[in-house]
């Protein structure tokens, strides 16, 4: 009897096994693997304090320089597409397992596995920037893992108030003088502070990326790469909108909705006429 028991685990795993092929032996699935590549145009962006040499510093188009210390963007929503159209969405309403937060400071976030994605050919990946309004809520009973990342002391990627989690985080200096640098994107609601029930859309700063892929991302016996570039020269000298830091939008305190929306346009594009922001595609590797 156990002779019996064992051959038929033996029997089930090998059916298990062989279920993930197709009859060629090709996996019916694979990993696809994001990786972000984080610039100013083509330089690696070195983070750094006020006065740190070996940070990357980046002058805009209004001749304004700056350089970073810390800068974390949420992604979200991701779909891959295949060439007629067919579209693969991976766990987009579930953030602890569909959603990261990139962190400049930890490379650990700069790339992100999706699991098990089925085999066939795709030529253009989607995904949100920030996290759509149906979900930006701050849910820590739905969404732990997420709740937690985007949470952690070392993320902040909260607002001190209402309901959702910040888009984007962006702390740095710009000027002769090093100045304060200090951007935070994300959907706003209005309302009496507390009073969830008062609260309203207010800007909506989700944004949806589409980009052609340069090489198809071939699924199945290999596991493909997508280099994913995001260009932060955007922030400032986007397609949208060219930007001259001031009193009046370098830190959140001060800035209005009305100018954090310009920011939100030059890194996430404004949806209409722009539908890339800062993010293109550096290579894929099959």
């Amino acid at each position: 009897m156990k002779n019996l028991k064992k051959l038929l685990f033996v029997a089930a795993t090998t059916t298990a096994l062989f279920s993930c092929s197709n009859d060629d032996g090709t996996p019916v699935a694979n990993n696809v693997t994001l990786a972000f590549h984080n610039t100013f145009g083509d330089e690696t962006i070195v983070l750094g304090d006020a006065t740190d040499a070996s940070a990357t510093v980046n002058t805009s188009e209004a001749g304004q320089i700056h350089h970073f210390a810390e800068a974390k963007y949420v992604i979200s929503n991701i779909v891959l597409v295949e060439a007629d159209g067919t579209e693969f969405p991976y766990n987009i309403n579930d953030l602890d397992n569909g959603a990261t937060v990139v962190n400049l400071a930890d490379a650990t976030t700069l790339t992100y596995v999706l699991n098990t994605i089925p085999a066939a050919t795709y030529t253009q990946i989607q995904f949100g920037l920030g996290v759509r309004s149906d979900l930006n809520t701050l849910d820590e009973v739905s969404n732990p893992n997420f709740y937690a990342l985007a949470g952690a002391n070392d993320t902040e990627m909260m607002w001190e108030w209402g309901t959702g989690y910040r888009f984007t985080k962006i702390e740095g200096f710009y000027g002769s003088e090093n100045e304060t640098l200090s951007v935070h994107t994300g959907s706003t609601v209005e309302g009496t502070q507390d009073e969830e029930d008062t609260y309203t859309q207010g800007v909506d700063a989700y944004r949806t990326i589409t980009l052609d892929l340069t090489t198809a991302a071939i699924v199945g016996n290999s596991a493909p790469t997508i280099t994913i570039k995001a260009d932060f020269d955007k922030l400032l000298s986007g397609a949208t909108n060219t930007i001259t830091l001031g009193e009046d939008n370098a830190t959140p305190n001060i800035h209005t909705a009305a100018s954090m929306e310009q920011f939100v346009d030059n890194l996430g594009g404004d949806g209409t006429t722009d539908t890339h922001g800062m993010f293109t595609i550096e290579s894929v590797t099959n």
